[in-house]
């Protein structure tokens, strides 16, 4: 009987001890493949690690910044003081105004959906045409379209801040070696540095910088997808977009799948290169989950429907719903947070943060 139990005790541990072993070596499987896609991820992608300033080329002072963030939120920027860059490029909705085309001064709709405002200076050029070089030159645009802030010209621009006193002193501070500060180009100057610091680091860059848990079992199945589905042929780099032109609906018309009646021929309606017909600039896909309505004509609003799209008309894949979700989840890990101090509109603007038909009363 001794001998029974003796030889009971020793399979129980041997079996107990066998187990152990074997649910290592799986822990130690699965840990491989975790540094094998971390290590992926950090040859595709490039964490944020702070203000986009080309290396500080930029020179960003805290004046000039303050400046910008002034001239974002002033809706004096508009002739009726209905518009603000902030209208289009809420910095409370992730810089976007979730609507498919936005409202200008005149209440005339814009033709191309409103991009996000964030991260927007990794992007290699502006608009979804890539008209503008850098978010310098892009903050010179809306100012004086006639559909969106419509402004006549420069000068009425210049005329309108010279009779402030808290711009004479505002950009005084900023550019303190020019005999006059309040110029066109110091505008988008300002405009553009303050839009440098609208970075928002994610748990995805946290994953980058080799925190294996900031991204959770789905997440990480997501991502894999992601990369072996072959999104990273547009989405790569520290934006994850913004970087490259494509054609919208490689393997078939967009429209067949976005349902929309749009005759924007993208590109070619600024080259007037037919071969660039529906050529866009790929956005970025930093804070994808609240910058719906997605495309140029903004026809889609749902993360999951955008990504099952974007599959068939790009790759000619056709993505399950388990598929579509884990991507999506994925994508989640790309949220940042817009900082306090971008959010919140200067108090010395007053009602003039906001736009003029949102005022309960209209200052004068």
């Amino acid at each position: 009987m001794r001998k029974l139990n003796f030889l009971l005790m020793f399979v129980i541990s041997v079996a107990f001890i066998s187990c152990k072993n074997e649910g290592k070596a799986n822990q130690e499987v699965a840990s491989a493949e975790d540094t094998e896609l971390l290590q992926t991820a950090k040859n595709l992608f490039k964490p944020i690690t702070g203000n986009v300033d080309e290396e500080g080329k930029k020179n960003l002072s805290t004046e000039m910044v303050e400046l910008g963030k002034t001239l974002y939120y002033d809706t004096k920027l508009s002739p009726k003081g209905n518009n603000s860059c902030n209208s289009c490029h809420n910095l409370n909705t992730f810089g976007v105004d979730n609507l498919s085309f936005s409202p200008g001064d005149e209440g005339k709709l814009g033709g191309r959906n409103s991009p996000t405002t964030l991260n927007a200076a990794f992007h290699s050029t502006q608009f979804w045409d890539g008209r503008a070089k850098d978010v310098e030159e892009q903050a010179g645009g809306p100012i004086l379209n006639p559909v969106e802030m419509n402004m006549p010209n420069e000068k009425t621009v210049i005329d309108r801040l010279s009779k402030v006193d808290y711009y004479k002193d505002l950009f005084k501070k900023a550019f303190p070696n020019d005999a006059n500060p309040i110029s066109y180009k110091n505008i988008q100057t300002a405009i553009g540095a303050f839009e440098r610091t609208l970075v928002t680091p994610s748990a995805f860059d946290k994953y980058l910088a080799d925190d294996h848990n900031a991204l959770d079992a789905q997440q990480k199945k997501g991502l894999d997808l992601f990369i072996k589905t072959g999104c990273i042929s547009c989405h790569s780099g520290v934006a994850l977009g913004g970087n490259s032109f494509q054609k919208f609906g490689v393997f078939a018309d967009y429209r067949t799948f976005t349902k929309s009646n749009s005759t924007d021929k993208g590109l070619a309606d600024l080259n007037k290169n037919e071969a660039s017909t529906d050529f866009f600039k790929v956005p970025s896909l930093r804070n994808i989950e609240h910058t719906y309505p997605y495309f140029h004509d903004g026809s889609v609003k749902d993360l999951n429907t955008a990504i099952h799209i974007m599959a068939k008309a790009q790759l000619n894949k056709e993505l399950n719903t388990e598929e579509v979700g884990d991507i999506a989840a994925f994508l989640k890990s790309l949220t940042g947070e817009v900082s306090a101090y971008a959010k919140t509109p200067p108090a010395i603007l007053g009602d003039d943060a906001i736009p003029a038909n949102k005022r309960t009363t209209v200052s004068k």
